[in-house]
């Protein structure tokens, strides 16, 4: 069975002209033609295609595509464990640009005042004046939002990489807890919950046990938070929202 070059850039998301392009440069040249000449596509064909298209996905400029395709000693197998290996790092980087995103949105809403080299020495390599408009608009309206902003202008380098050193403690009691098989309801992750809430009293806004529950609530409902969180113990963000709301039954 054979496909239309029509056909086959609609089953593949791409233009005409770049199949036109990949025959012209020799990267997919069809395997057959029309009794009038036009391109047929047979199954190899398509499947070279889909191997053209990961590669481009990944970034590789097409010289590069062809020598991997070309290569005499490669098989399909191999081309499978290279992709696999490539999508792994390219997944482990996009979860670190998320951790770094959350933690430049969390620093723009809380009104950091560093210059770029400090931001960059605290947070990594993201800006977090970057992430403005979306804290602005998720919390901007709130008495906290400005708070946090007022307390926080004045903060020096020193200042942030102080809160940061308490907060990975807060962080490590936690995992230290679930390891240990300790449920989140128990006197001891109440403790640490409560510590938390007053960590965000003492460096952010006066944190009440209803902000401090509707935190809890965000760290599981945004895949983003709990995704952040969880790189310290896999469950961490659920196991941190229940302790939290059992802290605040606890107090009221």
């Amino acid at each position: 069975m054979s496909w239309s070059v029509g056909q086959v850039a609609r089953f593949a998301g791409v233009t005409v002209r770049a199949l036109h392009h990949y025959d012209g440069i020799g990267l997919l040249r069809p395997s057959g033609r029309s009794g009038s000449g036009h391109r047929r596509y047979d199954d190899a064909d398509l499947d070279r295609l889909q191997q053209i298209l990961f590669y481009r996905e990944l970034g590789f400029p097409l010289e590069e595509v062809a020598v991997l395709l070309d290569d005499p000693d490669a098989d399909p197998r191999s081309h499978l464990r290279r992709q696999h290996t490539l999508l792994s790092a390219r997944i482990t980087r996009l979860q670190e640009m998320a951790a770094a995103v959350e933690r430049a949105m969390e620093a723009k809403q809380m009104g950091i005042n560093l210059t770029p080299e400090e931001k960059f020495e605290v947070f990594g390599d993201f800006d977090p004046d970057a992430y403005a408009e979306e804290a602005e608009q998720r919390w901007g309206h709130t008495d906290a939002y400005e708070e946090s902003r007022r307390r926080t202008a004045s903060y020096t380098k020193e200042d942030w990489q102080r809160i940061q050193r308490e907060a990975d403690d807060i962080t490590h009691r936690f995992v230290t807890l679930m390891k240990a098989g300790e449920e989140p309801e128990s006197e001891a992750a109440m403790d640490v919950a409560e510590e938390h809430r007053r960590w965000i009293g003492r460096n952010h806004y006066d944190c009440t046990y209803e902000i401090h529950t509707c935190l809890a609530e965000m760290y599981v409902s945004d895949e983003r938070f709990t995704r952040t969180i969880d790189q310290a113990e896999p469950g961490l963000a659920a196991y941190q929202r229940e302790a939290v709301l059992a802290n605040a039954i606890r107090h009221l």
